[in-house]
């Protein structure tokens, strides 16, 4: 029986819960394994904990593979995964692959050395540091295609795209590899022997490295495939392969969120699609995606690119970092992008829509859509006229794995990693100081600032002003007199609204006023001479609130509470880069367990309500 045979047969008997046949799965699986991740990291003491991680996450999800066929591609999915966590931004892996190309790759206790021993150490070298300096998902489906013999249907179930989208990855892949051979003066001639090579290096013996044979076959993606990057060139790769979403069309940006080419490593004020500013040789596009739907955290990717090619820049804000191409340099943020419009959604109702238009004097470009459930798309397409975009929407998930959805920028752009030590690990801790009523205000809680860093590092946060205490965590939230305990329950999350919420993938400014705009609460926004800071004012009946925010950090930083012209409260915000005295932070507990669950304050309400310390009168 064929080892493809054996999976498929164990994976059956496994997932039917044969102790014995989900041991024997992992103990046939071990070896390719190790191999392909091996590849992928040149490192071994990382290629042993991935390995380990990825056999454990098989053990407890084998019973969600359908395709039992399939299950190398699958367990390769896993650690491929296992990877791009790890490594976290672009901007690590390319550090770590610089520092790895310096050095001969490490020998391994598994291999019998391969062919490590008849190669000069210059070759080596030449090789592994060409491959090494690839990103992680170019190496991936270069390994599976050309060393594991996956056809592009397998890799594509591994990757969780589709059969033309990794062919499309795989060319891209083949020229970047071949522009980091060039600059070790080897031409695109040597290619399919550098690939070959590679393989023979990185066997686990001399026997499997003299099997190890990159044929032209292997290496053709197809004539579609390469038609269609012929045909687009290096600017338009991803509007081809997004051809489901816009053949025929031009995809825009028509949020005004989309960085100024002449203000580098800054997401700045930008006129908004419809505005009348849009130049006519500029093409943009833009993909959205909501993975828990319409009201969940929001990821994009847009770009704008010249008819004439002659410049182009690149917005990626996924779920772990915000990244800025401006045509020379990949710019790695600590804010995503911001304009001095409110930002538009096409989900959003038209109630809405025109509520925005009265504060800010911008028509909605969008026809609204009505959206329900989860691994939402929606991208942006221009009518003939231009007078209205019909946004499309698709369901369907691993979107952040799509061609269209990547960073795509050349192989050799510098990254320059804007981020501060708290961005750089993706969430904080903060403190709230300040004085309402004559009372003291003091608080803290946790804030992730991407959306992968949630679900290890929930928001919470705990305010007391005098014998009032406000509590919100996953749990729920909770308001509660500490004196005459009165305790009332809510929602959880209640108490962040009306607040910055970076991980849900909006600016801070545009999720301040999103929620104002929600509740019809009229507001105008200030922006700073330097572009570095923004005052949002929000006018609540008699109650005046100013939201202070950093634009450059993403943060909210103050909130000013006022009465006609009366100062009663100020609360104010900070944030912990280094968290060794951190060790005081502790998740409140919620009270009122046995209350009724209030549903009625919402937005920046609560904020009211505090100020007007009026959370128990009905």
């Amino acid at each position: 029986m064929s080892d493809q045979l054996d999976f498929q047969e164990l994976t059956r008997r496994a997932q039917q819960g044969e102790k014995q046949a989900l041991d024997r799965l992992a103990e046939l699986a071990v070896t390719p394994l190790r191999v392909y991740v091996y590849r992928l990291t040149l490192q071994e003491d990382l290629t042993q904990e991935i390995v380990q991680e990825t056999l454990l996450q098989m053990v407890k999800i084998i019973g969600k593979l359908q395709k039992t066929d399939r299950f190398l591609p699958w367990l390769y999915g896993i650690a491929t995964n296992k990877l791009r966590h790890y490594y976290r931004s672009e901007a690590t892996l390319r550090r770590a692959s610089a520092n790895r190309a310096e050095k001969e790759p490490q020998s391994s206790h598994h291999r019998e050395g391969g062919l490590e021993n008849l190669l000069s150490q210059e070759l080596k070298e030449i090789i592994t540091g060409a491959m090494a300096g690839l990103k992680t998902r170019y190496r991936a489906v270069l390994v599976m295609r050309c060393y594991d013999g996956m056809t592009y249907a397998e890799i594509a179930d591994s990757m969780g795209t589709t059969e033309f989208g990794t062919r499309m990855l795989f060319i891209r892949a083949k020229k970047a590899l071949e522009k980091q051979l060039s600059r070790n003066g080897l031409g695109k001639g040597t290619l399919l022997a550098a690939l070959a090579l590679f393989g023979k290096i990185t066997a686990p013996s001399e026997a499997a490295a003299s099997q190890i044979v990159v044929t032209t076959a292997t290496a053709n993606a197809g004539v579609l495939a390469g038609v269609a990057t012929l045909a687009t060139g290096k600017a338009a790769l991803v509007a081809v392969t997004a051809g489901a979403l816009s053949v025929g069309t031009v995809v825009l940006d028509p949020l005004g969120i989309l960085p100024d080419p002449q203000n580098q490593g800054q997401a700045a004020i930008v006129s908004s699609f419809g505005a009348g500013n849009n130049s006519e040789d500029t093409i943009e596009k833009s993909w959205f995606y909501m993975p828990d739907g319409v009201n969940g955290p929001l990821i994009m990717r847009s770009e704008s690119d010249t008819k004439h090619n002659t410049y182009k820049w690149v917005v990626v804000q996924d779920d772990e970092s915000n990244y800025y191409y401006d045509g020379q340099d990949v710019h790695i943020n600590n804010h995503r992008a911001w304009s001095e419009k409110t930002l538009r959604l096409a989900t959003d109702s038209r109630a809405f829509a025109r509520f925005l238009t009265k504060m800010d004097s911008l028509e909605s470009p969008f026809e609204p859509v009505k959206v329900s459930g989860r691994e939402v798309l929606v991208s942006a397409i221009e009518d003939e006229d231009g007078a209205a975009i019909h946004p499309v929407v698709e369901h369907r998930g691993s979107v952040l794995d799509e061609p269209f959805f990547l960073s795509d920028w050349p192989a050799d752009a510098d990254i320059v990693d804007h981020r501060d030590t708290m961005h750089k690990r993706g969430w904080t801790y903060f403190e709230i100081t300040g004085q309402l009523q004559g009372r003291t205000v003091t608080g803290h809680g946790r804030i992730p600032f991407v959306y992968v860093a949630v679900e290890n590092n929930r928001p919470y946060l705990t305010l007391r002003v005098g014998n009032l205490a406000v509590a919100d965590t996953r749990g729920g939230a909770s308001v509660s007199d500490k004196k005459t305990g009165q305790a009332r329950r809510f929602p959880s999350g209640t108490f962040f609204q009306g607040l910055g919420r970076p991980w849900m993938g909006l600016h801070t400014l545009d999720c301040v006023r999103r929620d104002a705009a929600a509740l019809r609460i009229p507001f105008e926004t200030e922006i700073s001479a330097d572009q570095l800071s923004a005052q949002v004012t929000l006018a609540m009946r008699d109650l005046t609130l100013v939201y202070t925010v950093d634009l450059d950090d993403d943060l909210l930083t103050r909130i000013d509470m006022s009465q006609g012209d009366k100062s009663i409260g100020v609360l104010e915000f900070s944030y912990l880069q280094d968290l060794s005295n951190a060790g005081a932070m502790r998740t409140p507990s919620v009270s009122g367990g046995g209350g009724t669950l209030r549903r009625d304050v919402t937005g920046p309400v609560w904020l009211e309500h505090l100020a007007r310390m009026t959370f128990f009168q009905d």
